[in-house]
Parts: C-alpha cells; sequence; structure tokens
C-alpha cells in the first residue's frame, strides 16, 4: 500500500544506499514522520531538500525545492517530479541529479509550467547536471560493448536492451550545469544519456549556459524531440559509442559569448555503426561568439570525426564565421577514415540545408587531405524549427527562442 503525507514537509533526507533507504519527513518545529522501508512511496509537498540516494518510490510536487549533493535514484525507485516544480541546487558541493539504470525519472511539466533546475548564483558551471543511465547497446573504444563513464560516478555502462525504459522527462529545463570534476579538467553535461534506451521518451528540455556540451549521449538508442541548448560553452550537442537514435526532431541551438562545435559527432573509430537521424535542425552563433580556447579550429557547425554518421534533413545553419586564421564550415570532416566509411557510403547527409550569414559555403571542411571533396547546393527552402513558446525556454524574462522568429 502506497503512503501519502499531507503537505507538512519542509525537508526530505534520503538515507545513502539501499540498505538504509528510509526517509525523513520533517515539518521544521522538531516533529517528523518516518517513513519505514517497507514503504512503497513518499510524497515531498512544496518544500524540502532533496540529497542522498533514493531507493524507494518518491513524489515531488510543485513547490520550490533544494537539490543538495549528488543525488541518485537506484533500486527500482522512481522519482516522479510534478510539473511546477523548482529545485535550487546546492554550489558549495558537487551536486548532480543522476537516474542509475535501475532506476527510473517521471518528469513531466508543461509549457508554462516547466521543472526547473537552477542556481541562486547564476554561474555556468555551479553544478554536474542530469544524467541517465540504461542497458541499451553500445560500441566504444575497440568495439567494446561496455564502457566507464565520465561522470565523475565512474560507472559501468552499456547493455544489450535496445528498447530499454529509463523514465520521461518533458518540458525540463537546467541551467547553469558543467561542473569540473575528477582532475579539474573534466567536466559534466547539462543532459548527459549513457547507454540510454529507446523506450525513454525525452522531449522539450533546455541546456542552458552550462560548461560543457549541452546534450551529449554515449550511445544508446533513445530519441529526443524539441531540443534546446543555448548558450553552452563547448558543444551545443555531442555523441560517441555509436549512438543510434532514429526519430529525433526539432533541434535548436543558440550559441552565444562562448562556445565550440555546434554538433560534434563520433563513434568511438567504429566504422559499423548505425547513423542516428535528425529531422529539423537549426544552429545559430551569435555574433561575437568565441570557442573557448584563444586560436581553436573548434568553430563549426557540424564535426564528424572516429567514425560519426549522422543523416541530418531539413538543416538551417547561419552565424559560423571565420576567427582570425581559423576556418568555419557548415560540415567538418576530421579525418580521411570518416570521409570512407561514413560519407562515401552515405551515413553523413546534411540535406537539405540552408546556409546564411557564414563563411566558406557551398564546400565541406576537411582537416586533412580529402579522398574527393564534397560541395552542396546552398538551398533557400529550409525554415528554422518550430517550437512551442512558454515558460519552458524563458530565463529571467529572456526568450530562448527569439532567434527562431
Amino acid at each position: 500500500m502506497k503512503k501519502r503525507f499531507l503537505p507538512l514537509a519542509l525537508a526530505l533526507i534520503v538515507g545513502f544506499g539501499a540498505a538504509s533507504c528510509t526517509v525523513e519527513i520533517n515539518d521544521g518545529m522538531g516533529d517528523s514522520t518516518t517513513v519505514a522501508p517497507g514503504t512503497s512511496e513518499s510524497v515531498l509537498s512544496g518544500t524540502g531538500t532533496l540529497k542522498g540516494t533514493i531507493a524507494k518510490d518518491l513524489l515531488i510536487k510543485k513547490g520550490n525545492y533544494t537539490l543538495d549533493g549528488i543525488v541518485k535514484v537506484t533500486n527500482g525507485a522512481t522519482i516522479t517530479i510534478e510539473a511546477g516544480a523548482i529545485f535550487n541546487v546546492v554550489t558549495t558541493k558537487t551536486s548532480a541529479l543522476v537516474i542509475l539504470n535501475d532506476g527510473l525519472i517521471d518528469a513531466q511539466g508543461t509549457a508554462n509550467e516547466p521543472i526547473v533546475f537552477t542556481t541562486s548564483t547564476k554561474t555556468p558551471g555551479d553544478w554536474g547536471g542530469i544524467t541517465l543511465y540504461g542497458e541499451a547497446p553500445i560500441k566504444a573504444l575497440n568495439g567494446n560493448t561496455t564502457a566507464i563513464s565520465e561522470d565523475g560516478n565512474a560507472l559501468s555502462y552499456g547493455g544489450n536492451n535496445a528498447n530499454d525504459y529509463s523514465g520521461i522527462m518533458k518540458f525540463v529545463r537546467v541551467e547553469y550545469a558543467g561542473k569540473k570534476i575528477g582532475d579539474g579538467t573534466s567536466e559534466t553535461n547539462t543532459f548527459t544519456f549513457y547507454a540510454v534506451g529507446a523506450g525513454t521518451v525525452l522531449e522539450n528540455l533546455v541546456a542552458y549556459k552550462g560548461t560543457d556540451d549541452g546534450f551529449e549521449w554515449f550511445g544508446g538508442t533513445v530519441s529526443a524531440k524539441n531540443l534546446v541548448s543555448y548558450g553552452n560553452f563547448d558543444d551545443s550537442f555531442d555523441w560517441q559509442d555509436a549512438w543510434s537514435g532514429q526519430n529525433n526532431s526539432n533541434w535548436f541551438a543558440y550559441q552565444v559569448g562562448t562556445g565550440n562545435f555546434g554538433m560534434e559527432i563520433e563513434a568511438s573509430s567504429n566504422a559499423d555503426n548505425i547513423a542516428p537521424k535528425v529531422n529539423n535542425l537549426t544552429l545559430i552563433r551569435a555574433a561575437g561568439t568565441n570557442p573557448e580556447a584563444a586560436n581553436s579550429p573548434e568553430i563549426s557547425a557540424i564535426q564528424f570525426k572516429k567514425q560519426g554518421s549522422g543523416i541530418f534533413s531539413n538543416v538551417y545553419i547561419s552565424g559560423y564565421k571565420n576567427i582570425g586564421a581559423q576556418k568555419a564550415y557548415a560540415v567538418l570532416i576530421q579525418d580521411g577514415a570518416t570521409e570512407t566509411s561514413q560519407v562515401n557510403t552515405g551515413k553523413i547527409v546534411v540535406s537539405p540545408m540552408t546556409y546564411l550569414d557564414a563563411d566558406n559555403a557551398g564546400v565541406w571542411g576537411y582537416a586533412f587531405t580529402p579522398n574527393g571533396g564534397k560541395t552542396f547546393t546552398n538551398t533557400t527552402t529550409v525554415t528554422k524549427v518550430s517550437l512551442t513558446p512558454g515558460a519552458w525556454a524563458t530565463v529571467d524574462g529572456v526568450n530562448l527562442l527569439a532567434a527562431l522568429q
């Protein structure tokens, strides 16, 4: 039987590890109600603190909360977050929300009442963002079917269930993530997906001003719709380990201030991969946007390397211009092996494409002497992505979708 509590909850402390999954709900006046480990669900109503390991189902209702430290969902538990829940993340320590491969997330906001993770200091790199683990197939370096995660958790990922389900995220906005971890040079992404399966639902997600990638996939088969990557310091979209999502649509990246590639694509040097498909893609680089490192060549819209592949249709690209001696391209192929095995076999397609207010139009870029080279027709028939307006894509009164108008 599920037990629910009246909205007296002002703080929630979740015990560390499945063996100590007691949840304590405190009313702030010295009185508390303890939910025994046998309880199937707890409720956080309106305010409170989320911390530790969640090993029993948890419902978080609309309200204002604190996320304190690395919060992991495991042991078959589902964390359910209602529309309108807002999390202020603690930045004095490493904080993140991690859904392990035996946990689930059900976070369904709306366009007008999104679920928001932010910080009071509003500084890129404040925290670690949201990470999902699944059990879908990957192809890591040397064709390995498992690998160790780069997110500071150092967990093995990779499985054999292509339709694996890690949960649902709709209308979720994550701000100021990308915290440095480990040796101080590695960083987390705003949204990270390790071996996440095609049964998982990812729709209407915003990655806002993180210091690493907005969205990164490490293998897996999941697809995503209606993504916004805004002002992220590294790449707007990134994948490796032969991620193969087939039903992606309506992706929008706006690079402003600091930004590297619009998209960085690789397959961990596995020539035998299934090319992901993205329909309706808009990449815009604002004037004055510079790469993280001075004189860096990482200023092109879409980069393919290490056997990376992708089939993109209805692509609108604008603002990618040379910086000093570094040239910006709509598409940049980094190595001959990728051209031979992916471009020349039809596993890299970017068409139809509109390429505006940008340099080096009409030819793909090559970071090597190409085997043949490729030109493209710059069509004017492609229009920008269309996304639903609303609070989900508005930060401090700024409409993140303005560049699409």
